[in-house]
């Protein structure tokens, strides 16, 4: 009982909080912090399942009426879930480390980009770019495009395990991105380092606010993609991965096919990260190769370890710290460190004037991120929401 009432209160207070201080980070913070708290508190489940369900559909999109970064915030977080969770079938349930995941994410940008734009009359001649409808079908492109580039990234490593399948998934990214850099001429593919706009927005079926729009188009997908992750981590190809994670050898005794279970863990995970992909494209409205570096792959599988490998409430749990923290905190950070700056704050002694501005939070994004990730490992290595079997096994050594 009284975690019911703790959880409504939260969640209402923080709400209205939010709408009081629209420009304090640290409020939304703490309604993003009541989430957690629902999630994790003992309530009867269709109670959790409406508090989600009444932040997530309605607050939040109250909320971005006071500011509306925190709805950019919000679009933000969910792709990087969809994205998180498609990395972590493959690392998390299948056990196969792979550091060009961006490589699949920068195949299904590119796939929309092309055709969404006037930059396709180069290639074909006329008649584009497409009418901005067909945005909704090239979310299925995305998909078929990523799977087939996962299998075909899959089929010449199956015999390479650990650091030798990283090795080659990391150069499979950068020759993606390399590509993508180059293929300019002799026919202009992807326009080189230049990019792409302006690229089709999707149109939204209601009058309503196009960010809102977009946020519940993203949050649709991102909550398709979690009941997907739940029925394959439930079905007898998530056993199999988990087989092949523990013990390959065992796995193929006990008449598990390495080939093809290695061959869908690629192409189901490479499929999450081509729709979002073409999400992403639509989103920005402009690509560009350095959209998609070795940085972007490290960033998603810290994600999916920071949160716990192999479990979906820590890939989601693990892509909103990491990107609540790269948007929103240490930028905010540095804009009200300026803010003391500019008022000619004195600290100790010290006027925050003459503070140089390479000591600004927001330019040490990396090393801070890298910090949290170090104590992690010695403090909680499991991550912040293992799966059982992994809490228990780092628990006792």
């Amino acid at each position: 009982m009284i975690q019911t009432a703790l959880a409504i209160g939260g969640v209402g207070l923080s709400a209205w909080a939010v709408a009081t201080f629209p420009r304090s980070v640290l409020v939304f913070l703490l309604f993003q912090a009541s989430l957690v708290f629902v999630y994790l508190a003992r309530i009867p489940r269709w109670l959790r399942a409406g508090l989600l369900a009444l932040a997530l559909l309605v607050l939040m999109p109250l909320l971005g009426h006071f500011n509306g970064y925190y709805l950019e915030v919000a679009t933000q977080v969910g792709i990087f879930v969809a994205l998180a969770l498609g990395l972590n079938i493959v690392v998390g349930l299948a056990g196969l480390l792979d550091l060009g995941y961006v490589a699949f994410f920068a195949v299904g940008a590119y796939s929309w980009a092309i055709f969404g734009s006037p930059h396709a009359n180069l290639i074909f001649g006329g008649g584009f770019p497409l009418a901005a409808g067909w945005f909704y079908l090239f979310l299925l492109v995305g998909l078929l495009i990523g799977a087939g580039t996962g299998i075909l990234l899959g089929l010449p490593v199956l015999r390479l395990r650990g650091d030798y399948l990283a090795i080659v998934t990391l150069g499979f990214g950068e020759v993606i991105r390399v590509l993508a850099n180059n293929l300019d001429k002799p026919i202009n593919i992807t326009n080189g380092p230049k990019g792409i706009t302006p690229i089709a927005r999707p149109p939204v079926p209601f009058e309503v606010p196009y960010a809102e729009a977009f946020y519940f188009l993203v949050l649709l997908i991102a909550a398709t993609v979690v009941l997907v992750n739940r029925w394959l981590e439930d079905s007898h190809i998530g056993r199999a991965w988990e087989a092949i994670r523990e013990d390959e050898l065992a796995a193929q005794a006990m008449g598990v096919p390495l080939v093809r279970t290695k061959l869908l863990a690629f192409a189901c995970g490479a499929s999450f990260a081509g729709i979002m992909g073409v999400v992403f494209a639509a989103k920005q409205v402009f690509i560009s190769p350095e959209s998609f570096t070795f940085l972007e792959s490290i960033g998603v599988l810290a994600m999916v370890i920071l949160g716990g490998m192999g479990s979906i409430p820590g890939a989601i749990v693990g892509a909103t710290v990491v990107t609540v923290l790269n948007l929103q905190v240490l930028k905010g950070f540095s804009l009200w460190l300026n803010e003391l700056k500019n008022a000619g704050v004195v600290v100790l002694g010290y006027n925050l004037a003459d503070l140089p501005t390479q000591l600004e939070p927001a330019k040490y994004e990396r090393m801070i991120f890298g910090a949290i990730l170090v104590l992690m490992m010695i403090f909680r290595p499991q991550g912040i929401f293992p799966v059982r079997r992994r809490a228990r096994e780092l628990g006792e050594r």
